[in-house]
């Protein structure tokens, strides 16, 4: 409205009235993750015998670990990757804001041994194109895509679900989340600028819900979920 009124005085009161009208509001979509075994179906589709297959396997192995945004990945470089005593890569996220993430054993195992194929050949892109550029983000979903369909093969609930690369992003979150992990701590790790952006993760999986109600059970209530009466038993018990 401020604005407004040093531009267009005249037209405050019309101003006023739209901005009385309430926004519509949409349903916001469910967040879509994979499961364990779902991401080690999908990785494991991943062959290993072409230079691209080996590229792919340590791009969406290093996607699911560390849950960097698409961006991110496809910016990283050489010297984004540190596999000194504390391993870790160091990205530029939302809003040109640095973050480190650190990696686990088995990812830093697995960046160290292609880093040292990805040094003889042209480029500094971390995951090159056969030209040494950088993968575009259209590229990166296209080898996704590939590597989904035959993963499907191997895990058929693959099907069912509509998997991007943010899907890996959302599959790091629900790993912590399961893990217990406290959800400031996760909006540090992804680079979320408010915790809240963070929340979504708390209402994707019915069995955290399910964990926090076990929690909280009264001790003289039988553990597990509620399982209605048999009716026929019940009337057989009134007669």
């Amino acid at each position: 409205m401020a604005f407004q009124a040093t531009k267009a005085p005249e037209w405050l009161d019309t101003i006023a009235r739209i901005h009385t009208i309430p926004v519509k509001k949409h349903l916001k979509p469910e967040v879509t993750f994979l499961t364990y075994g779902e991401t080690q179906a999908l990785l494991e589709a991943i062959t290993a015998d072409t230079w691209t297959g080996r590229r792919d396997r340590v791009m969406f192995t290093l996607a699911v670990q560390t849950g960097l945004r698409l961006s991110e990945i496809t910016e990283l470089c050489l010297a984004s990757v540190h596999l000194g005593s504390a391993p870790h890569v160091a990205c530029t996220g939302k809003g040109r804001k640095n973050r480190t993430t650190p990696l686990t054993s088995t990812t830093a195992s697995l960046l160290k041994v292609y880093s040292q194929e990805r040094s003889t050949r042209p480029g500094q892109a971390l995951f090159p194109n056969p030209h040494g550029f950088a993968l575009s983000a259209d590229a990166v979903q296209r080898r996704l895509s590939l590597h989904l369909a035959r993963a499907t093969s191997i895990c058929p609930d693959l099907a069912n679900k509509h998997v991007t690369v943010h899907t890996l992003r959302h599959t790091a979150a629900m790993r912590f989340l399961e893990a217990g992990i406290d959800a400031a701590v996760i909006a540090l790790w992804l680079g979320h600028e408010s915790q809240a952006t963070t929340s979504i993760y708390l209402h994707a999986d019915i069995a955290i819900k399910r964990k926090a109600l076990e929690r909280t059970r009264q001790p003289d209530t039988r553990a597990g979920e509620y399982q209605p009466a048999d009716p026929l038993l019940t009337w057989l018990q009134s007669l």
